[in-house]
């Protein structure tokens, strides 16, 4: 299946770009040794990344995905887990295979290209700096940039907009069912990786256009001129 050549590409940043599950779990484990509780571990950590780092924060101090920690623990706990965060954002993230190849296909069309995450701003640009990807994008917008995050679909509406691109024209590159969700809402077109943050689901099910396992493998969806 190859799909038409987008104008606008936009890629998702934790799990599509950037494996940030070390510094995360990292950050969230020593929250909870500060506190007096046990520390989770990455593997467990990974399963709950992928809504912001608010909500990561309150699974890790219930153990549940949709947990509600009593606030005056979590307003206690919170701004640990930030200040640990901050510490550790990049330490030891690394960029997936294929990410580069990926960009500089569209690079070599001239496609814009933009990140759009839910991490906030304080720590998006610094991982992204970090890793040497921050001067690949036009745009970059995080979690609290716009006044709703995906799932919403104003932050790609947003996007498309800047770069004066109809949304059907353009891509979003992401790695789990908010992603899809977005593009859905917001008129794009959806491809998702396989080796992402999704709570340990499938992400054929959530039915994207296409699935790749690589980001290496997206230039051979397009046709090209």
């Amino acid at each position: 299946m190859t799909f038409p050549m987008p104008k606008l590409a936009v890629f998702d940043l934790d799990g599509t770009l950037i494996d940030s599950v070390p510094d995360l779990a990292r950050s969230a484990d020593e929250m909870l040794r500060r506190i007096g509780m046990e520390p989770h571990g990455e593997a467990k950590v990974r399963e709950w990344i992928g809504n912001g780092v608010e909500r990561l924060a309150r699974r890790a101090l219930t153990c549940e995905m949709d947990g509600e920690p009593d606030e005056a623990l979590f307003a206690r706990a919170y701004p640990l887990f930030l200040e640990c965060y901050e510490r550790y954002n990049g330490d030891h993230s690394t960029i997936y295979p294929g990410v580069p190849e990926a960009l500089d296909f569209f690079a070599g069309q001239g496609i814009p290209m933009a990140c759009v995450t839910n991490k906030f701003s304080r720590f998006t640009g610094a991982l992204l700096r970090r890793s040497g990807l921050y001067e690949r994008f036009g745009m970059v917008l995080s979690g609290n940039s716009l006044s709703r995050k995906k799932p919403d679909p104003m932050p790609l509406l947003h996007v498309a907009k800047h770069f004066g691109v109809a949304p059907s024209d353009a891509l979003l590159v992401g790695d789990s069912v908010s992603d899809v969700k977005a593009a859905r809402a917001a008129g794009f077109r959806i491809i998702c990786v396989t080796y992402g943050y999704n709570h340990g689901l499938d992400i054929r099910t959530a039915e994207p256009d296409a699935v790749v396992d690589s980001l290496g493998e997206l230039a051979g969806l397009f046709a090209v001129a």
